[in-house]
């Protein structure tokens, strides 16, 4: 009987509903009294500037919902419940036309993203298979053939809501296709656990 593996897979936590809506709501609120720069690709693209959540009454609400998730998802990927901390929050405002190009978080091990609003089906996150270092050098597309977890270079998110959080190691590339729609609101954020051992020889991290 023939068994197949799913080696060395890439984890993403999707949890629905996680923050409710009276704090959705007042998270989006508080983008009009923001201070927002607009990103250096997409002139229909802002962000607000870069926080520590514990100085924000806000963010530090949203952590306490995260960190109970970051444990489990740290779990995945280190094999061990560490303590996590959030190191950084944002928020991102897309605009009728604008976009987000691919790119991937430094400086973290886990990132994620809180939807506050609905996204146009047309403007969805869509994640990249990592580029280079182990696909083959050929690569069969073709209009018949069906894409799969061990063959896609994509994955479209499903529908997100407002309230939903996802986590996905900080290394994922990941993109926002052109907005057809109306606003855009999310807030994106980075962790890192307080140490990583590796037989004895630890480093630490700390605000």
């Amino acid at each position: 009987m023939d068994t197949v593996e799913p080696l060395f897979a890439i984890p993403l936590l999707r949890s629905r509903g996680l923050v409710p809506p009276d704090l959705v709501s007042e998270l989006s609120a508080s983008i009009e009294h923001a201070s927002v720069e607009q990103n250096l690709r997409s002139a229909a693209l802002f962000h607000t500037d870069v926080a520590d959540p514990r100085g924000d009454k806000l963010f530090s609400r949203l952590t306490a919902l995260v960190q109970p998730k970051l444990v489990d998802f740290g779990e995945l990927l280190f094999g061990e419940r560490l303590d996590w901390m959030v190191k950084e929050m944002w928020t991102n405002v897309l605009e009728p036309g604008g976009n987000q190009v691919m790119h991937s978080h430094a400086n973290s091990f886990v990132s994620g993203v809180l939807y506050l609003t609905e996204s146009d089906p047309r403007c969805r996150t869509v994640f990249i298979r990592p580029p280079g270092g182990y696909d083959f050098s050929f690569r069969h597309h073709t209009r018949t053939a069906k894409m799969g977890p061990y063959n896609a270079g994509k994955y479209l998110l499903p529908e997100a809501n407002p309230g939903d959080v996802v986590l996905f190691p900080s290394y994922l590339y990941h993109e926002v296709p052109v907005n057809p729609g109306v606003r855009r609101l999310t807030v994106a954020f980075n962790a890192m656990p307080d140490q990583l051992d590796c037989w004895g020889y630890r480093i630490r991290f700390s605000p």
